[in-house]
């Protein structure tokens, strides 16, 4: 059996839907689980309709709720007509915006939005695309049945990000998706959405959708994972920097999480991690182009010196330095708890016997955080930095590739460099307009000049 997940661009609209059919139609002697994202753009409106709502703007939050409505139901007229399961899906759709509405009601009063009700409004958008899909997929000869991925995804009540519990998951896929499988059915779920053990709905934060697919295939142990998306799989940087990247055929697991981890948007970081435990190949496809190569991701990929390069900006970069640190046990420790306690994820880090440099993506609680570094030492702030790395299993081993990328650089100002434990990746932090151009001075050297 494999798991193919279909993110929102390949859900977005009638024709989209049409396509995937096509595509799982194919994997039918496969035994395909299908998990899909909301339609393209329905999480951000849904954010943006709870944030409406909180704020008191309830006419607001109503006219996005009333263009969703239409929205959907006008993929279901496409996909289904009118009559029968058309008929059916539609009523139901229109249901679960009527629920929408009166959630958004409730937030105006309220004039709060907690991750917990955020996370209510955002799941609306796989609760309303998995029962359409699955519905087009029965009128089109393919024997799915929609299965509410909450009944499945069992995580704890960390709203936002919630945390996936895989021994409670695996347990809940051999009750409620094994039995469909045995029985020819093609099971279909929304990606994203989670609930606690009592019940209440979780998401597992932005990209969640590859994750719930990692986890679904761990806890039936697939043959592989394959994730449809609007790209051919994962080049050697991004298109939209670097038009004449390539694609990448095949690639290690540790590869593709870093360059995910580093900007890279095809994957999200999370999904490698249950794959790699059950040695599962993840596959990466394009569903407006099936037919094309894509990439594959497994242990076996040969070594090279650079596989790719990646980067993004808005990154803070963060300094302690104190004469204190020299020869005193703990410090670092002491550091580092004060990011755990603000659950702040730390990117990239540069140690001294008198200073600890560490970059973060995001500056939630930033002042606070200040505040309780300043006990360790003199704290400064680099804001508008950027991170750009040069990614390949080999490239600890060939020192001409490090002298390479900070030759091509030429007069860009870099503020810190890190080789990573493993040597995978070289990382550079420079100045955050200056990422772009970064990257095109790599690529141009590795994977142009070079070729």
């Amino acid at each position: 059996m494999i798991i193919t997940k279909f993110g929102g661009t390949s859900v977005g609209d009638a024709a989209a839907i049409e396509r995937t059919a096509a595509i799982v139609r194919g994997k039918l002697p496969r035994q395909p689980v299908v998990v899909v994202s909301a339609l393209a753009g329905t999480t951000n409106a849904l954010f943006d309709i709870a944030a409406q709502a909180a704020k008191g703007q309830f006419i607001v939050a109503i006219r996005g709720i009333e263009a969703l409505r239409d929205r959907h139901l006008g993929v279901v007229h496409e996909l289904l007509g009118e009559s029968g399961d058309g008929a059916e899906v539609a009523a139901e759709v229109s249901m679960l915006f009527d629920e929408l509405a009166h959630l958004g009601e409730a937030l105006s009063v309220l004039g709060d939005l907690s991750p917990r009700s955020l996370d209510t409004v955002a799941a609306y958008g796989e609760r309303l695309s998995s029962p359409i899909v699955a519905a087009a997929f029965r009128q089109r000869g393919i024997p799915a049945t929609w299965v509410d991925a909450r009944r499945v995804m069992v995580t704890d009540a960390t709203f936002g990000k919630a945390h996936p519990q895989p021994d409670t998951i695996a347990d809940a896929v051999r009750e409620q998706l094994l039995p469909l499988l045995r029985a020819g059915a093609v099971p279909v779920l929304g990606g994203y959405i989670g609930a606690t053990p009592d019940g209440l709905t979780t998401t597992l934060g932005r990209g969640g959708s590859d994750y719930s697919a990692a986890l679904f295939g761990a806890a039936l142990d697939a043959e592989a994972i394959e994730i449809w998306t609007d790209v051919d799989g994962m080049l050697t940087a991004d298109p939209r920097v670097i038009p004449g990247a390539r694609l990448i055929e095949h690639i290690r697991f540790d590869e593709a999480a870093e360059l995910a981890s580093f900007g890279a948007k095809v994957l999200h970081p999370s999904t490698i991690a249950p794959a790699v435990q059950r040695s599962i190949p993840v596959f990466i496809y394009n569903s407006h182009h099936p037919e094309a190569a894509g990439t594959r991701i497994t242990f076996d990929a040969p070594r090279l010196s650079v596989r790719a390069v990646a980067g993004r900006a808005n990154v803070v970069l963060v300094n302690v330095k104190s004469s204190a640190m020299l020869g005193t046990p703990g410090v670092v420790r002491g550091i580092f708890s004060v990011f755990e306690r603000f659950r702040l994820s730390v990117d990239v880090i540069a140690t001294s016997e008198v200073s600890v440099s560490v970059t973060l993506d995001a500056a939630t609680h930033l002042d606070a955080v200040l505040t309780e570094l300043g006990a360790f030492g003199d704290v400064t702030v680099e804001r508008g930095r950027g991170i750009v790395a040069i990614v390949g299993s080999g490239l600890g081993g060939h020192t001409p590739s490090m002298a390479r990328a900070l030759a091509a650089l030429g007069d860009l100002r870099v503020h810190m460099c890190s080789l990573s434990a493993s040597a995978i990746n070289l990382t550079l932090i420079v100045d955050g307009d200056q990422v772009h151009e970064a990257m095109r001075r790599l690529h141009r050297a590795f994977f142009e000049e070079a070729a």
